[in-house]
């Protein structure tokens, strides 16, 4: 099972970082305020449109991130006509914002720090052994670790909402629930379509993201589920897992038109992309794509973790 001293590990990550996040989305604003000499923040939103403009005119910018660029401007100008604060000072906002920008890398890692020894634990610690001895099938076994896995990742990630938001209430306030946030942007090839977009209050964005979240770091559970059973080290299994989501986020940047990448879980973990309407960095992604590979993913990983378990010679 998921040890205590991890739980407290990953808490005290959370009750540190937390803040530096907070501090830094701070003091963002405040300088943002202090350049511009106001807080309008239609002024604001005026003047980071002029900014990525500006950018665009630069030769040396990639077509992709151009595009992408572009896609931004038409969302911020679509936020200024309809009169709507993207980025409204609250805690709500900063949980939304920290949500979406954890969920790539932040999140899946201490996903990973949660799940790496559940399996491969009991061979450090000397008590597989004991635990197959027991007149119990191995396949229940494994699916009782499997099911502290997912609650110690929905553990994870409600911690991380209540963290997140007390301590970003401090410095923007608690309010903010009911302010209306803009979904249903889609994208297709450089256009920014506004068919579908709707407004909705900002507490059920937040769950859906939390939602879409819960979706991928369950996959990221799964296939650290599958590693903890295939490799006995712990640490071995660390490594296997960090190389594999830092790279994937890593490729996505350096080599979006490598068609293949498509097809590695790893880099389809933003699906909160989708809620808030952001270009995909890769060409014909979707959601029911991106989906449907991180369901193949970790069909597979539960498949080859039951096969290994339940059928390999694992005592000798």
């Amino acid at each position: 099972m998921i040890k205590n001293k991890r739980i407290l590990v990953i808490l005290l990550i959370l009750l540190i970082l937390i803040p530096l996040f907070t501090y830094a989305q701070y003091r963002n604003t405040a300088e943002q305020i202090k350049q511009s000499g106001t807080d309008d923040w239609r002024l604001l939103l005026q003047q980071q449109i002029v900014d990525q403009q500006n950018r665009l005119a630069s030769s040396r910018i990639p077509e992709e991130w151009k595009t992408w660029a572009k896609i931004n401007i038409e969302q911020q100008q679509y936020y200024l006509e309809h009169n709507i604060n993207p980025a409204a000072p609250g805690a709500p906002t900063f949980l939304r914002k920290f949500i979406e920008q954890s969920s790539s890398l932040f999140l899946p890692l201490l996903v990973v720090v949660l799940a790496s020894d559940i399996v491969s634990g009991e061979y450090v610690r000397g008590t597989i052994k004991l635990l197959l001895t027991r007149p119990v099938p191995r396949w229940k076994i494994l699916l009782s670790k499997y099911i502290a896995l997912l609650l110690g990742i929905s553990l994870l990630l409600l911690l991380t909402a209540v963290i997140g938001y007390v301590i970003s209430g401090i410095a923007f306030g608690y309010r903010g629930w009911s302010l209306p946030v803009l979904t249903g942007f889609q994208i297709q090839g450089d256009q920014l379509l506004t068919e579908h977009v709707r407004l909705i209050p900002q507490w059920k964005y937040i769950f859906m993201a939390f939602g879409l979240v819960w979706f991928s770091s369950i996959v990221v559970g799964t296939l650290s589920f599958m590693v903890s059973v295939l490799v006995r080290s712990t640490a071995a299994g660390i490594g296997i897992l960090l190389a594999g989501i830092i790279s994937g986020n890593l490729l996505m940047q350096m080599a979006p038109s490598w068609n293949i990448l498509k097809y590695f879980a790893f880099t389809h973990l933003s699906l909160t992309d989708y809620l808030a309407g952001k270009p995909m960095m890769m060409e014909d992604m979707s959601f029911p794509f991106s989906l449907f590979i991180l369901s193949i993913w970790a069909l597979a990983a539960l498949f080859i973790s039951w096969i290994t378990f339940v059928q390999k010679d694992i005592l000798s």
